[in-house]
């Protein structure tokens, strides 16, 4: 953090002596300060039923799941739910037993027919790219009784209750939310932390306190407003005119940088960075005349130089990665550079000679213009430098507001598209498992038996989740040979705020998605 020193902290002590005489502290108290928030990430849909992306970022404050990460954990704790486990040693009964007297904010009982509704509505809905791929091992659910749930699985699976952590299974209610359609009014009702008090696509949401609310977080503040904006810049100008007090995702990393290197100009700001599990990618489309050729994608791979990416477009905010599944998480490899090696245009010649491709081979690379930031558009800018550069590939670069880049990589338009992952639980499952099967996380089948039919299920009837190591080598070694998606680099998450701000350290969960919660405004004099 900037603008910190034992000079300036003893100074303040002995204003504190001086003013609290004077009777001039603020008569309204840091937590009933409102916290304004700004970001790029704004929702897609309201009802988490139809979201398997960023709108978790929202879902977490105003909705509840049965088990959630606070801060610091490295496994799920309850949240609605005052206790759950499995009840059998396969692993596939899961059983879980909701607080007393739960509610939504509009009053009606949250109850265990509740959370079966929730969780049957996402599989009858079974919105194309949404959630319901997270819950392949689920076979039913019941509700015992007014308190008790269990969930009966279709195979050993040791990751489910990190499932049930993911914002995606929030707890709705069943006289809001339909069993067999999404909620189209523009409303939301959760009994998470926050109530959505209004919300304007594209422009503000505004939450308030929801005072029925039993589960892990204690609020440190009364009300948030979320701004959306579409340009990093004018975010960042936003922080720095005092327009707002947080930012998270959406700094570019020449704005890190600036925080980092310019701290007598941006004293009244703090930065902390945390160690990022998120990735950025590039998806492959096998519909595609182009994209369906293995050679293609392999020269792709063999040209990309991850390395210059990183180091021109996010100044040390990034590094290069080699696999789907990132430092930090067990199961990492490195396994496309052990393959590839350095970037090599003679050898990615080669594999299109010998596949019998035609040069220059034209491919359109489409990405979404204001989800990730402003610096995915010099991201892309660079990989069809390096891509042309080698003589062998014509690259035509095209781009999308994200609800409309979303709805076309939903439809299989995009002969090869940019994505990023941000987890929805620390495990190398997350890392695989979603991007794999006919019914994925892209929209954008793929089938691969072995991982689907025997590394993941092998892996899931294991509890000690650093003991699957061996399964998760091998399927990378899959995705390596197949070359369906093609990792290119691994941030870190950065949160910046105006000094006034507490809590940006501990605003983060395992699964990188804000808890808003956790700031507060330092009392004022």
């Amino acid at each position: 953090m900037f603008n910190r020193t034992s000079l300036q902290a003893a100074a303040a002590l002995a204003s504190i002596s001086l003013l609290a005489g004077c009777g001039l502290f603020s008569s309204e108290s840091a937590e009933e300060q409102k916290i304004i928030v700004g970001t790029t990430s704004e929702p897609s849909t309201l009802d988490p039923a139809a979201a398997w992306d960023n709108s978790w970022e929202l879902y977490r404050n105003v909705f509840q799941t049965l088990v959630a990460f606070p801060t610091g954990s490295t496994s799920p704790q309850p949240d609605a739910a005052e206790e759950c486990e499995f009840t059998d040693p396969a692993n596939q009964v899961y059983r879980c037993r909701l607080r007393e007297g739960l509610t939504f904010s509009n009053g009606n009982a949250l109850d265990a027919a509740a959370v079966k509704h929730s969780f049957d509505r996402i599989v009858k809905i079974n919105v194309n790219g949404g959630p319901n791929g997270l819950l392949a091992s689920l076979d039913s659910v019941t509700a015992d009784d007014d308190r008790t749930v269990s969930f009966r699985l279709n195979k050993p699976d040791a990751t489910f209750p990190f499932v049930l952590a993911a914002p995606a299974m929030s707890i709705v209610d069943p006289a809001e939310y339909p069993a067999d359609k999404l909620r189209e009014d523009g409303k939301l009702t959760g009994s998470g932390p926050y109530t959505l008090e209004s919300y304007a696509p594209g422009s503000t949401a505004e939450l308030g306190e929801n005072t029925s609310y039993k589960g892990f977080a204690d609020r440190r503040n009364k009300a948030v407003t979320i701004k959306y904006f579409q340009d990093s810049d004018n975010l960042f100008d936003a922080l720095k005119g005092k327009e707002i007090d947080v930012i998270y995702r959406g700094l570019t990393s020449e704005e890190v940088v600036e925080l980092e290197q310019k701290k007598e100009e941006n004293d009244h700001l703090q930065l902390t960075a945390t160690v990022g599990a998120d990735i950025r990618y590039l998806v492959f489309n096998p519909k595609d005349k182009e994209a369906a050729k293995l050679p293609v994608r392999r020269a792709v791979a063999q040209v990309v130089d991850r390395g210059a990416l990183v180091a021109k477009v996010y100044q040390g905010t990034a590094e290069p990665l080699y696999s789907m599944v990132p430092k930090g998480i067990s199961g990492h490899a490195t396994s496309f550079f052990d393959e590839y090696g350095e970037p090599d245009v003679d050898k990615a010649r080669a594999l299109l000679e010998e596949g019998g491709v035609e040069t220059p081979v034209p491919l359109t690379l489409w990405f979404t213009t204001d989800r990730y930031g402003s610096g995915t558009v010099a991201e892309f800018a660079e990989l069809k430098r390096q891509l042309e550069a080698s003589g062998l590939f014509e690259i035509t670069l095209k781009s999308k507001p994200w609800k409309d880049f979303q709805a076309g990589y939903q439809k299989g338009e995009y002969p090869v598209f940019g994505r990023g992952w941000f987890p929805d639980f620390p495990d190398p499952d997350n890392f695989v498992a979603p991007f794999v099967g006919k019914n994925n996380a892209l929209s954008t089948p793929y089938e691969s038996p072995e991982i689907t039919t025997e590394l993941l299920p092998q892996s899931r009837r294991e509890s000690d989740r650093g003991a699957v190591v061996k399964q998760f080598e091998r399927a990378q070694e899959i995705l390596l040979e197949d070359v369906r998606l093609l990792p290119l680099w691994q941030g870190k998450l950065y949160v910046a705020a105006s000094q006034e701000i507490n809590g940006s350290e501990r605003a983060l969960d395992p699964q990188t998605v804000m808890q808003l919660w956790e700031f507060s405004r330092k009392a004022s004099w």
